[in-house]
């Protein structure tokens, strides 16, 4: 990764939650390879810390801010020392996220359900609520929420993690509309299974499987998209079938 001489998100400042590993971790490179200071969070610093060294010997800017989306206090501390550091925000990619347990619903216990619906919903919930406003301020920017083609399609014994991508999948097209006057676009990219290394993905084959990087591709195009249009959604898909 090497900033460009003119770097296309050159003085933006970019949230990514859930960046320690895998796409959040891929998408703080990208975007920090477009110029942006990409602002790491998470709940490991040390995770944190190692994308953050990477990110700099690329010739990169980031910062890394402890959070843990799930604790709206953690989330608004957040916000306000986003806004005490740098003044402003540009792009927030909601990627933090858990998969859950699986097996069928009925034997899901509700521990498991509250983890997964506080980390994959009420998370991003908390993170507009916190820093949407900075936005406002500086009138426009990006959210992008990372959501999955489970928030499309039925996922047996994964019934949980299905309906928190299908929550977060109506939260951002009905949050598109509200924040759309203060010229803030919200999009959403539903990836297929990606191969992070975190989630197995037993009989598929690695190698055909998405990478951290497409996904990470899908969020460069996006904030970097030409100013009158947005694109609400992308469906990401290998191209030859694991």
């Amino acid at each position: 990764m090497k900033t460009a001489s003119n770097p296309p998100l050159a003085g933006q400042i970019a949230v990514i939650t859930g960046a320690g590993r895998g796409i959040g971790a891929a998408i703080a490179a990208t975007l920090a390879g477009l110029g942006a200071r990409s602002v790491l969070c998470g709940r490991t610093r040390e995770a944190l810390e190692a994308v953050s060294a990477s990110i700099h010997n690329q010739g990169g800017q980031s910062s890394v801010m402890e959070c843990d989306v799930t604790d709206l206090r953690s989330v608004e501390s957040l916000a306000a020392r986003v806004e005490r550091t740098f003044g402003r925000l540009d792009i927030l990619v909601n990627n933090a996220g858990i998969g859950g347990a699986g097996g069928p619903l009925h034997q899901l216990s509700p521990e498991t359900w509250d983890q997964v619906m506080n980390t994959n919903l009420r998370g991003v919930y908390y993170c507009i609520r916190s820093l949407a406003p900075l936005m406002i301020r500086g009138a426009g920017g990006h959210i992008v929420n990372i959501s999955s083609l489970a928030g499309k399609n039925p996922l047996p014994n994964a019934a949980a993690y299905a309906a928190s991508k299908w929550g977060l999948n109506g939260l951002s097209y009905s949050v598109a509309e509200e924040l759309r006057a203060h010229n803030i676009r919200v999009s959403i990219i539903c990836p297929g299974s990606v191969n992070t290394g975190f989630s197995p993905h037993p009989g598929k084959n690695a190698e055909k499987m998405l990478q951290p990087g497409d996904v990470a591709h899908a969020v460069a195009m996006i904030v970097t998209q030409a100013p009158q249009s947005f694109a609400s959604e992308i469906l990401l898909r290998p191209t030859q079938k694991p």
